[in-house]
Parts: C-alpha cells; structure tokens; sequence
C-alpha cells in the first residue's frame, strides 16, 4: 500500500489483492539476476511496475 498512488491506493485490500496478485507475468532468470516480466497488455502493468520502481528506490537502512 505504500509504493502506490492516487485511486489505486484508496482501493479496498480485498479488491486491490486478487488484481496485484493475479498478474500476467513471468520470471526470467538472467545470470545473478531474477527478473519479473509484465505482460504489456495486462491492464495493471504500469500501477504494479510503478510501485515496484518506487520500493526499489527507498535507501536501505542501516
């Protein structure tokens, strides 16, 4: 709930779950590298890859 914004924050858990959770994706392994593929056609791809982005730039504490 953190990473996302706007009207995709305010959804309710029980709504927002199923539709994060049931992504068309898949997972690529690349060297060291695993990597999470979206479908570009899944309606959810931008909010989720968004929320991702936004994890990934938080500083690691400690």
């Amino acid at each position: 709930m953190l990473a996302l914004t706007g009207k995709t924050r305010r959804r309710e858990p029980k709504k927002l779950r199923p539709r994060l959770f049931s992504s068309a994706a898949q997972l690529v392994n690349t060297g060291r590298c695993r990597r999470l593929r979206f479908t570009t056609q899944w309606p959810w791809t931008d909010e989720i890859t968004r929320a991702v982005d936004r994890l990934n730039a938080l500083p690691i504490p400690g």
